[in-house]
């Protein structure tokens, strides 16, 4: 029962519809006994409306905040604090409310890179598509593990620009069959319900024996994921870095573990529609 005393968490970005965030956080809140609940907000992708959304944090006391496409970089501005991680890799997902003061943090890297290891990093070519909030973080984590990362992107200036913060390289969008890559990781929302046919790498550019993560999870079985296992790809599907990320943050806003398992139970039980 909500009640004057229910702390409130959210989830923001733009389209959130799709987002099973509020099942697994409000899963775990009951799981553990916390007076929470988590809810979706959708806020317009314009400054004006990002400043008043912090605002609005700050003023109905919401405890933290899941943050997500297109609001991973435009938010930090707008921070009180952001740690040192975030900071590096120049993006956020997680904000955390202290007394009024915002701090972010971000989850997305050791979620992301923690599926991969097992396949082995060091050395190989990654080829990261995107250059967003989230393809920062996994950008950043491939360079740390020794992968020589290769940017795709459809902004030049962007995929340029992230490119040379991790000291890879950048291949316009037009051009991303030429790549020869050992891994490749889908960090846009191509391929993200409803939009569930678009491919977001060329076929053509996959071959027997690659490693392909999508971190889209809904779908889970991407149509990138599909593609490649016909291919003869290894494939990961965006479930364990979305579970691991979202359970950091749990334990960022509220000092407990979660239990994972019951996340990925929560989304598995409620995607039978998007299989």
């Amino acid at each position: 029962m909500i009640t004057s005393t229910t702390c409130l968490y959210c989830v923001l970005g733009n389209p959130v519809v799709h987002s099973k965030s509020p099942l697994i956080h409000n899963a775990a809140f009951k799981d553990l006994g916390i007076n929470a609940v988590y809810l979706a907000f959708s806020p317009e992708n314009t400054k004006a409306a990002v400043r008043t959304t912090m605002d609005a944090i700050r003023t109905l006391n919401i405890g933290g905040a899941s943050v997500t496409i297109p609001f991973k970089e435009v938010i930090m501005p707008y921070l009180d604090r952001i740690d040192t991680m975030a900071q590096t890799i120049g993006a956020v997902n997680t904000i955390v409310n202290r007394e009024g003061r915002l701090t972010g943090y971000n989850t997305d890297c050791e979620a992301a890179i923690a599926p991969l290891r097992p396949f082995g990093i060091k050395g190989k070519t990654v080829c990261i598509v995107g250059a967003g909030g989230a393809a920062r973080a996994v950008a950043h984590g491939i360079a740390a593990e020794g992968g020589k990362v290769v940017v795709v992107n459809r902004t030049q200036e962007k995929g340029r620009a992230l490119a040379g913060r991790v000291g890879g390289t950048f291949v316009p969008v037009d051009r991303a069959a030429e790549v020869e890559a050992q891994v490749v990781i889908n960090t846009t929302s191509l391929g993200m319900a409803p939009d569930t046919q678009t491919l977001s790498f060329p076929e053509s550019a996959l071959h027997p024996g690659t490693v392909v993560m999508d971190v889209v999870y809904t779908p889970m079985d991407t149509c990138l994921l599909k593609t490649a296992r016909a291919k003869g790809c290894t494939t990961i599907d965006g479930l364990s870095m979305f579970v691991a990320q979202a359970a950091a943050q749990f334990t960022l806003w509220t000092g407990q573990h979660p239990d994972i398992e019951l996340m990925k139970r929560t989304v598995l039980e409620n995607a039978l529609g998007d299989l």
